[in-house]
């Protein structure tokens, strides 16, 4: 799907006056909560972006895997437009007809019997979370207000003030307590230390198959298969957090796929909107589902018939155009060829499909000015956790496209800049 332009010529004065001007408009009146590459972007398609000075960008973020299907997928497009021209918001006060035929579809590709679709991807943990704290007290008898949750250390599930609670890092916590009680935490990847963790009031182990946010951390193999067998004989529910590890990103449908596992409830997000509209959802089956009740839960524009519209083509995207096998395909090719480079610069090349992260030694300084570097060469890539260089690009993107960049990468990996 990717555009064949090339990068313009060097941009004017005015181009560049341009990029000043944004960048002190939303430093004046912006809120300082990102650290954002200092370009201005104002088009994009498929796997490439242009900045209002006219150069062309590979876009290596996805912007956290929403973007899988790529930048204003044509048929994402009509879909959207279609739907604006009908109905675009009822609340949950009504049936609309783009719901139904949405829960569906999403539960049918799946795998679920019910689901709860809800905004962003905090809403949808925050709607897991209540799910099984209410399946603990309504079926496995667990005290009022006595459920615990079992967490990861490094986790990142959201910024809500429940869910930066129970996160280890500093940043995402001071000055925002108190916090909501009921969650253990546990070092990532450790079956024992879940294990020792749960108790009778333990209802639910809340995971990511693989931790993005914390650098593309994948835990030791079988880990995922070994918690869910944990789980089932202690009758704790898994939850698994798939917000940017779902829907094709880690080349399987869903990254709990790899190690052969359906969790007791799923989460998804991003990538379900398309890269178009913010689309989430929580699924389980009815034991866990039914817990909820007319008033016990809801959102105004949760289910939406403009963000059912949207999450549908969505999904027929990402099917019907194999975007989670060809993730596997180029994602293992592209990998290997990052591992090649010879950096005095790089510890560690990890990832699973096309949600890839370069490990930055320490003594190499932060990931930062590679990302600096990168983005003078064409390419738009994030720092994640100071010392990673994700690379994690729409999985639209093909194997010629990637072959294009590898030299510029290659370049800013060995000299650092």
């Amino acid at each position: 799907m990717g555009v064949k332009e090339k990068r313009t010529a060097p941009a004017t004065a005015a181009a560049a006056d341009a990029t000043h001007r944004h960048i002190q408009q939303n430093e004046r009146f912006g809120a300082h909560n990102y650290h954002p590459l200092p370009v201005i972007l104002e088009r994009g398609e498929g796997v490439y972006v242009w900045d209002v000075e006219g150069r062309r960008y590979m876009d290596m973020l996805s912007a956290y895997s929403a973007l899988n299907q790529g930048h204003r997928h044509p048929r994402i497009v009509a879909a959207m437009k279609e739907q604006l021209d009908r109905l675009t918001l009822t609340s949950r006060a009504f049936h609309n007809d783009q719901l139904g035929p949405f829960v569906e579809e999403l539960c049918g590709l799946a795998g679920y019997e019910k689901v709860l679709p809800m905004n962003s991807g905090a809403e949808a943990v925050e709607t897991a979370i209540k799910a099984v704290r209410k399946w603990g007290y309504d079926q496995k008898g667990v005290p009022a207000n006595q459920a615990e949750i079992v967490v990861c250390e490094g986790n990142f599930h959201g910024r809500t003030t429940t869910i930066v609670g129970f996160s280890t890092e500093d940043l995402y916590r001071e000055g925002f307590g108190p916090f909501t009680p009921g969650f253990r935490l546990i070092p990532y990847g450790d079956v024992e230390a879940l294990e020792a963790a749960m108790n009778d009031r333990t209802v639910a182990f809340l995971v990511e198959p693989i931790q993005g946010e914390a650098g593309v951390v994948v835990p030791p193999d079988g880990f995922l298969r070994g918690a869910a067998e944990l789980c089932r004989k202690r009758g704790v529910l898994l939850v698994a957090d798939e917000i940017q590890t779902g829907l094709g990103r880690t080349g399987k449908l869903f990254a709990s796929q790899w190690d052969n596992v359906r969790p007791d409830v799923l989460i998804v997000g991003k990538a379900l909107g398309g890269g178009f509209y913010p689309v989430s959802a929580a699924l389980a089956d009815g034991e866990v589902m039914d817990v909820f009740t007319p008033g016990s839960h809801g959102s105004t524009f949760g289910g939406n018939p403009l963000a059912a519209a949207v999450a549908r083509a969505s999904l027929r995207v990402i099917v019907e155009e194999r975007l989670a096998e060809h993730a596997a395909e180029v994602g293992a090719w592209f990998m290997d060829e990052l591992r090649r480079i010879a950096s005095p610069h790089v510890a560690q090349v990890r990832g699973r499909g096309l949600l890839i992260g370069v490990v930055i030694k320490d003594e190499s300084g932060r990931a930062r000015p590679f990302c600096e570097a990168l983005m003078r060469r064409g390419i738009l890539a994030k720092e994640t956790h100071d010392q990673v260089v994700r690379f994690a690009p729409p999985l639209v993107v093909t194997r010629a496209q990637l072959e294009e960049v590898l030299p510029s990468i290659a370049e800013v990996l060995r000299t650092g800049g």
